[in-house]
């Protein structure tokens, strides 16, 4: 068997009259529910730190909070396959989502606060499975670039998120920061409200359902889903405590300012990394991006420069989002059952451990150089477990 290719199969059926229509609505649905729903709790933890009398352990808790949320989203998409395509469930888990963001300045209890985050985590990986099959579903057979730029939207959602909290923090207010936070992802929900779910049912004849998969499938699929739940435990590290670990040492605006910069690399990487791979292996090039991030992450550990705290930032967006795309994109070239759903509950499993394991460094406030250490060589052994896709 040669190199895996990340190429979808050809359509079966080509209504759309316009992939783009897809593109933009799928990546303002990933804008809204990751860029914004999820990630938008990075540069507002500083503030909340500082105003809202948040402490650092608390504010991992938060984090953990979102990610278990993150995690029963994702088991409910293998659970109950039909809740993967429904459009009454991918609007129904927007309303949750925004209205879980209305509610955060509206309470000061990390009880509270613990369960909104939990929502909001739910919700934000139920958006992104269906958003996710929707562009499987209906990009079949078109270049691999155009479901690249829908990932962007992540990185468009993040920049935004980053934004809008550098423009708040002048004036300190971390409750105005969710408010905006919510219009915004109200906003780009309206966006992504009528995005295309097919059904996509696969005939009885479809060799998915009538052959077993060989085990060298499943060896495959086993290597791919170790790597993607070690890129969850260090890219979260990293991506949850990148603006507090700057901020601790510079102004809040160079932390909020860093966050924006991880957003504006991602918006292209996917479409970029999908770009590369008609022309090389993909296990090389998850390989490659694993690698690139271990050091971007690895450089505010070696130096506490500004200078490499934003080029840390521009590799971190530059892989983070590709790589999702990219694994995602692996799994459904190796026609695994739910592979979409499983590969983002192991992501979603390593999205816990991280900030579990990067508790202990928080107990006398944040200690970048260790836990970016820590992040990095996580990514390294993500890298690691790769490699067995590259002998394929």
């Amino acid at each position: 068997m040669g190199s895996l290719s990340v190429q979808l199969p050809a359509a079966r059926d080509s209504t759309i009259e316009s992939p783009w229509r897809t593109v933009v609505q799928a990546g303002a649905s990933l804008a809204a529910a990751m860029g914004v729903g999820r990630f938008v709790y990075t540069p507002i933890l500083p503030l909340m730190q500082e105003r809202a009398g948040l402490s650092a352990v608390g504010g991992a808790h938060l984090a953990t909070a979102n990610y278990v949320g993150y995690l029963l989203g994702a088991l409910a998409g293998i659970a109950f396959p039909g809740v993967s395509r429904s459009p009454m469930a991918f609007r129904a888990a927007f309303v949750a989502l925004i209205a879980s963001l209305v509610a955060m300045p509206a309470t000061e209890n990390t009880v509270a606060w613990m369960g909104l985050r939990l929502i909001a985590g739910a919700t934000s990986a139920l958006i992104f499975v269906i958003t996710v099959n929707a562009l499987h579903a209906c990009l079949r057979g078109h270049p691999g670039h155009l479901s690249g730029w829908a990932f962007g939207g992540i990185g468009a959602g993040i920049a935004l998120s980053g934004v809008l909290v550098l423009v708040l923090h002048s004036i300190g207010d971390w409750r105005s920061a969710w408010i905006a936070s919510a219009v915004a992802a109200a906003v780009l929900a309206a966006a992504a409200w009528g995005i295309r779910l097919t059904p996509d049912p696969v005939p009885a004849s479809d060799p998915i359902v009538a052959e077993p998969l060989p085990p060298r499938r499943w060896g495959m699929f086993a290597a791919l889903f170790t790597s993607y739940t070690l890129e969850g435990v260090g890219y979260i590290i990293a991506g949850t405590f990148l603006v507090a670990a700057i901020a601790q040492t510079s102004s809040g605006a160079l932390g909020s300012s860093a966050w924006v910069l991880v957003g504006v690399a991602a918006i292209p990487s996917a479409a970029f990394w999908a770009w590369l791979a008609h022309r090389r292996s993909s296990a090389l090039l998850l390989i490659t991006a694993l690698l690139l991030q271990a050091i971007g992450i690895a450089l505010p550990a070696l130096t506490p420069s500004p200078i490499a705290a934003l080029i840390s930032a521009v590799l971190f967006g530059a892989t983070f989002v590709g790589i999702v795309a990219l694994s995602l994109a692996t799994g459904a070239a190796l026609r695994f059952p739910h592979a979409v759903a499983l590969l983002t509950t192991g992501y979603s499993v390593g999205q816990i451990a991280g900030p579990l394991l990067a508790a202990p460094l928080l107990h006398t406030g944040y200690r970048p150089a260790m836990a970016m250490a820590l992040a990095a060589a996580i990514i390294l052994a993500a890298a690691c477990a790769t490699i067995p896709l590259r002998k394929a």
